[in-house]
């Protein structure tokens, strides 16, 4: 078997040997080993005084470590049982039928099995063990399987000391957007500089995946700098859906992309909540009551934002709200949509919902 180690240590990549100055800082006596099988990202101990206190000060004075896990048990890994048998002894003391639990696996090198295999050997063990219920998504405690090339590390923790991006409580926010139509006036002026500003406009109103977006000019605009900004969009859209596909586990939506007068869309939609965020209108603070009830009617809000030129006065008169996101501050063109998306959602989650929680 490989090497036999007290502690285990990710550190982000480049920072291994910083990471491991700073534990022998900690310990002068322990035995620290950077990339231990040539795996970069890595850090062992492989001896030291004291492996309990070490582990802790790690945690809470090494800040080049992402996470570390304090090795209970090891094994070779040439096979998932003998894996799996040290899972059980691993989870000895620290686990029992009353916690829920879930095994999570790494392997780095080649093996006759995959990492799932290893999760359902070790899961289904403990639960022969010690009748413990499987909780993927939020466990008790977490039985860590760590395998580097001929050696399987054994940690258990809390599994309250994992980071995860949708924890208990937390609902998906992609939802409440949907609903929400972008109504941009154009950015218009050096081809090249309409370009650039299009493809961050179409970067984040695909990123919210809101309902649609509008380029709206107001008055005539030249044709090849609207046809630019127009382009720039679908090129932002398209690759930030790219990078959406990669890292969602659900379809994501591609935002339509229309082009309408600005004129002529108010007034087909004189019906449905028309909002403006322009410096002329009332903070956000006071304007969220009103905000949740426009939500909370409507089947389409839209949102309207200007550009180098603002949204048009005679707009103002006919719309439900004019909003100034901050005040005596002006927003750059490619800011504004963003800016507005996340302030409307946050300033409706903590009035206390606003339609938030029903999407």
């Amino acid at each position: 078997m490989g090497l036999v180690l007290e502690i285990l240590v990710k550190t982000p990549l480049g920072l291994e040997e910083v990471c491991a100055s700073r534990i022998a800082e900690l310990d002068p006596g322990a035995e620290v080993v950077v990339r231990p099988g040539g795996y970069v990202g890595l850090v062992g101990v492989v001896r030291c005084s004291d492996p309990d206190s070490l582990y802790q000060r790690i945690l809470s004075e090494v800040l080049e470590s992402e996470s570390a896990y304090r090795v209970v048990a090891s094994a070779k890994a040439a096979s998932l049982e003998d894996i799996a048998e040290a899972a059980v002894r691993a989870a000895r003391g620290r686990l029992d039928s009353g916690k829920s639990f879930a095994v999570r696996t790494v392997r780095r090198g080649r093996h006759s099995f995959t990492s799932l295999d290893v999760n359902v050997a070790v899961g289904a063990a403990i639960q022969r063990e010690y009748s413990s219920l499987v909780d993927l998504d939020h466990p008790d405690m977490v039985v860590r399987v760590e395998i580097i090339d001929d050696a399987a590390y054994l940690s258990v923790y809390e599994g309250g000391r994992e980071w995860v991006k949708m924890g208990p409580g937390k609902r998906e926010a992609w939802g409440f957007f949907s609903k929400i139509s972008v109504v941009q006036m154009p950015y218009i002026g050096p081809p090249k500089s309409c370009r650039e500003m299009g493809a961050r406009i179409g970067r984040a109103v695909q990123a919210f995946e809101v309902g649609e977006v509008v380029v709206a000019p107001a008055e005539p605009v030249e044709a090849r700098s609207l046809a630019e900004f127009i382009l720039g969009i679908l090129e932002g859209q398209e690759s930030r859906l790219e990078v959406q596909s990669r890292a969602y586990a659900r379809r994501p939506r591609r935002v339509e992309v229309l082009v309408q007068d600005l004129y002529q869309l108010v007034r087909a939609r004189r019906g449905e909540p028309i909002i403006v965020f322009e410096p002329e209108g009332v903070e956000l603070s006071r304007a969220s009551e009103r905000l949740s009830e426009l939500y909370r009617s409507a089947r389409r809000v839209n949102f309207l934002f200007g550009a180098r030129e603002g949204i048009p006065k005679g707009v103002y008169r006919v719309a439900d709200l004019v909003v100034d996101l901050a005040p005596a501050m002006t927003l750059p063109t490619e800011l504004a949509a963003p800016t507005a998306l996340l302030a409307v959602y946050t300033a409706l989650r903590v009035a206390g919902g606003g339609g938030v929680d029903e999407v």
